[in-house]
């Protein structure tokens, strides 16, 4: 027999009483997305066990989708180590995290209503724009009452707004979590976000002349990525989280360090490499350019992050070990790290 034909592809069996833990293990018996999927979960796993800091890239629009409790849950159980995010994926968690809500909605909706009601729409998502403006104006408040006279790293002011939410938040989100964590969050195109207009209508109301140190932020996780002794990647879509991250090992040299690359890597994306895009460039592209290593285990999850993320987590949840040693980081004015 032919050397490649030695797995036969098992037909997935249906039991009632299956945990997700054990619907994921019998998708790693079939094809296409299923064994992706399963091949995602047990890399991520791999990386519990090994000792590793496991970067975390968001992007897309999770929040809002309903996905703020998986992330508050991967923090918490420390199943991530840092993350990257879109700035509105946070500032929707501090919309929550203040008590509000996004509703389900319908996205055949006549938009020009939606639009006179006052009514946001992402998809079949819904939310108030009152609401939006209000948390723009807190984001405004809360930019006024720290030192106008230095800069601040993305990953210094997040973590101070995440503290202040652990005080006057009605739920525990993302910022919320990380802050009570000692998790360090990276928002590396912050004014591309409500978080950036609420800055912006701050300064304009001369309330506050708040600059960002973004190169800083470069620095901070290269810092990270040099003192692991090895480093994984874990991106929800693509954009500037990923980039930010996969570029930490290529900017080692910064520190006299040549890094081999992401030990592990895990995307899950809707996009499509032809196109040249960052969302659905391959992680064999990466390794062109040193980003991942040339060994490492990888794999790539076509799926609606809405779908395969609460299916990994939860998987993982059922079976994960605690992890041996963990990084652990002191976030004050400048981030010092131990592994």
């Amino acid at each position: 027999m032919d050397e490649h034909l030695h797995t036969p592809v098992t037909p997935f069996p249906i039991s009632p009483k299956s945990s997700v833990s054990e619907l994921v293990t019998k998708m790693a018996g079939t094809s296409f997305q299923a064994r992706n999927l399963a091949q995602g979960a047990e890399i991520w796993s791999q990386m519990l066990k090994d000792e590793v800091t496991i970067f975390f890239g968001l992007a897309g629009a999770m929040i809002p989708a309903g996905m703020r409790r998986v992330m508050v849950y991967l923090i918490e159980n420390r199943l991530i180590d840092c993350l990257v995010a879109t700035g509105a994926n946070l500032f929707h968690d501090l919309h929550e995290s203040l008590g509000r809500f996004h509703y389900q909605g319908n996205p055949r909706a006549d938009d020009r209503e939606l639009c006179k009601l006052g009514i946001d729409r992402i998809r079949d998502v819904y939310m108030s724009d009152d609401e939006f403006v209000e948390g723009e104006g807190y984001i405004a408040e809360f930019s006024s009452s720290l030192d106008q006279d230095r800069p601040y790293t993305t990953r210094e002011y997040l973590f101070l707004l995440g503290k202040k939410l652990c005080a006057e938040g009605k739920a525990e989100g993302i910022l919320t979590s990380a802050a009570r964590a000692n998790i360090p969050i990276y928002c590396p195109a912050i004014g591309d976000s409500a978080l950036g207009i609420g800055m912006a209508g701050g300064r304009v109301k001369k309330q506050n002349k708040l600059l960002f140190d973004i190169v800083q932020d470069v620095i901070e996780i290269t810092q990270i990525a040099v003192s692991a002794p090895a480093t994984g990647v874990i991106y929800v879509g693509g954009g500037t989280p990923k980039n930010f991250i996969q570029q930490a090992e290529v900017t080692s040299y910064i520190f006299g360090k040549e890094l081999e690359g992401h030990k592990y890597a895990v995307q899950i994306t809707t996009d499509s490499p032809q196109w040249g895009g960052l969302s659905g460039c391959t992680f064999e592209e990466g390794k062109s350019w040193g980003k991942e290593a040339p060994s490492a285990r990888m794999v790539t999850i076509n799926s609606d992050a809405t779908i395969a993320l609460p299916i990994i987590v939860s998987a993982l949840a059922e079976t994960a070990t605690k992890r041996r040693n963990l990084p652990t980081f002191v976030l004050d004015r400048e981030l010092k790290v131990e592994n």
